[in-house]
């Protein structure tokens, strides 16, 4: 391919197949002409706004078409656009367009009711009923490393980092020959456009003739995907690794019309993939491996029908384009077998961390073993080469970890947590559960007994993404320290296994009783009360999300992620679907 820009490839694909599908939402799409052109028109109003080459645009959109010209029409512009998550706190985004020295946002109409951070312009794009005739062609140029975009992930310092992204990782990436042979023609976007994934659900299918399937805005359930998968004739998806167990545990049969599904960000479990495959035999799973310093993915492991469960699932083979090493703490080479830190070269690194140039050396470091100039991507990931040359992980490096695939740094946990008046250290460590996920553990030391657990939680939802808020917080005098003075981690105690709150309040009704057997079930907790919170229980989103289908199967009422969450236990559940029944019921709608 000569395109040496995202804009500049899609435009060529365009020109190729102008009246084909690109986008659709709902009843709802866009051809590729259309969106083509409808994102010149607003690339010409951001340029008219001044934005110019290499500039931050932050977008702030719901899921729509008009999300989609806009991510286009950015980087006609020649600027990279700094997508913002609706469903982070406020705080959080605006710490983002802070940094970025208050850039553009492209919003609409429901954000901008939500309410929007504060910066230096704000334009609605409103392209669905802009009239204006089609504007020259911007201007090509700035080369294949230029910015694409920049993401925010975790922080080791307390503040979010973002990783550059330029076009020539995204092209990389696109590029690949995994996605040969038709499976990703129709893929359906469900990952939040803040998170890397965003980066295949939205170029590998536009950038190859494709059609994206956007999901209503709002939450997803296993009901609605299941929906949309047969409705919309999805051949492929990626979906995280705890969302796919979900899959596994409550529909197994539901990727049975699609060719492909993708999943990984956490560690994948081999009985889930074993029972998706033996209700689905031609669907082939793709274990998938990476980060947004890479990109996007990086590397892979084939899944279908006759694959024999492991202990693991490897990590696999390395995608065309990315060099990997596995090198020692001295970045000799290790033999195949033992265990080194996997370094990652070529192509698909991202720029760094956008105006971190400590960060960016200490993660992008130069390569012994290369040309001068050359450099590696640290990933702090331990792992080995199994037989054949595939590769295996092994652990982690350093104290970065995986919550529901997303990639947390305990020290801006910490951070956040130490900011509290109350409270006079704080430690915060990922611990495994049964069912094979990670939660986050938070140890206080307040400055005067009584810990203020709920005050706690709430400060930190202020401030983090639901993901990085801890599921328990323990109590302590002091934290404990090894000789030289550091957190002694392996020392911390094993917080007590969560207990209802006092007496059990009894249910008073059959749905009471139901509810509670199923707050027990998902959340491993005996002798649930009507007024035991799901919050002081542990649970997070996750299990609201396996909540929220336990009692849609059992109780045949639609339940949402959010009425879980904000009718935490079971009487304040019971009340609200009695009052979603009578309201139905006056309305004259079935139940």
């Amino acid at each position: 391919m000569d395109s040496t820009s995202i804009h500049e490839r899609f435009a060529a694909q365009a020109r190729r197949t102008p009246d084909a599908v690109a986008v659709s939402s709902g009843a709802f799409s866009l051809t590729y002409r259309q969106l083509d052109e409808r994102a010149d028109r607003l690339a010409a109003r951001l340029r008219e706004a001044g934005v110019g080459p290499e500039d931050p645009v932050a977008v702030l959109m719901e899921r729509s078409c008009d999300l989609v010209v806009s991510i286009l029409a950015v980087l006609k512009a020649g600027a990279f656009y700094l997508p913002l998550h609706s469903a982070h706190p406020p705080e959080r985004m605006q710490e983002i367009m802070d940094r970025a020295g208050s850039p553009v946002l492209l919003a609409d109409p429901a954000t901008q009711e939500r309410g929007l951070p504060r910066t230096s312009k704000v334009l609605l794009p409103l392209v669905g009923r802009d009239p204006a005739p089609r504007p020259p062609a911007p201007p090509a140029g700035g080369g294949p490393d230029r910015l694409a975009f920049v993401i925010h992930t975790s922080g080791s310092t307390g503040a979010p980092k973002g990783v550059a992204v330029t076009h020539r990782g995204v092209l990389g990436l696109v590029d690949d020959s995994c996605w040969d042979g038709g499976a990703h023609r129709r893929v359906l976007s469900l990952a939040p456009y803040a998170f890397g994934v965003s980066a295949y659900e939205l170029w590998v299918p536009l950038l190859r003739g494709g059609h994206v399937v956007l999901p209503p805005p709002g939450e997803l359930n296993v009901r609605t995907v299941r929906g949309l998968l047969a409705q919309e004739g999805i051949t492929a998806l990626h979906v995280t690794a705890g969302l796919f167990r979900l899959f596994a545990e409550e529909a197994p049969g539901s990727f049975a019309t699609v060719r492909e599904v993708l999943t990984g960000g956490d560690v994948i479990s081999p009985t889930a993939v074993r029972r998706v495959l033996d209700a689905c035999p031609d669907l082939v799973v793709r274990a998938m491996y990476g980060s947004t310093e890479l990109s996007s993915f990086a590397a892979y492991a084939t899944l279908t029908a006759d694959w024999e469960p492991a202990a693991t699932i490897p990590v696999g083979r390395p995608m065309d384009t990315v060099d990997v090493r596995l090198l020692d703490g001295e970045m000799r080479p290790v033999p195949d077998g033992e265990a080194g830190e996997l370094y990652v070269a070529g192509e698909r690194l991202a720029r760094g961390y956008l105006g971190r140039p400590d960060l960016t050396a200490e993660r992008f470091v130069q390569d012994p073993h290369g040309v001068p100039g050359a450099r590696l991507y640290r990933t702090g990931d331990l792992m080995r080469r199994g037989p054949g040359g595939i590769l295996e992980f092994v652990g982690r490096l350093g104290d970065q970890v995986k919550i529901r695939g997303f990639r947390v740094e305990p020290g801006e946990v910490e951070h956040v947590l130490a900011r509290r008046p109350d409270v006079a250290h704080a430690a915060v460590v990922a611990q495994d559960q049964e069912d094979g996920e990670k939660r986050l553990v938070a140890y206080i030391v307040p400055k005067a007994p009584g810990l203020d657990a709920a005050g706690l939680r709430v400060a930190a939802a202020t401030a983090l993404p639901d993901y990085m808020v801890p599921s328990v917080f323990v109590e302590l005098t002091s934290l404990p320290l090894t000789a030289n003075g550091k957190l002694d981690r392996a020392a911390l105690p094993a917080p007590r296994p969560a207990q209802p709150g006092g007496e059990a309040a009894a249910p008073s009704n059959e749905r009471q009783r139901t509810l509670c057997a199923l707050f027990s079930l998902v959340l491993g907790v005996p002798g649930v009360g009507v007024d035991d919170s799901f919050f002081d229980l542990g649970g997070q989103s996750l299990q609201a999300l396996r909540l929220a289908s336990r009692i849609e199967e059992e109780l045949g009422v639609e339940v949402t992620v959010a009425d879980v969450l904000n009718h935490s236990t079971a009487a304040e559940l019971d009340r609200h679907l009695q009052n979603l029944s009578e309201a139905r019921e006056s309305a004259g709608a079935p139940r």
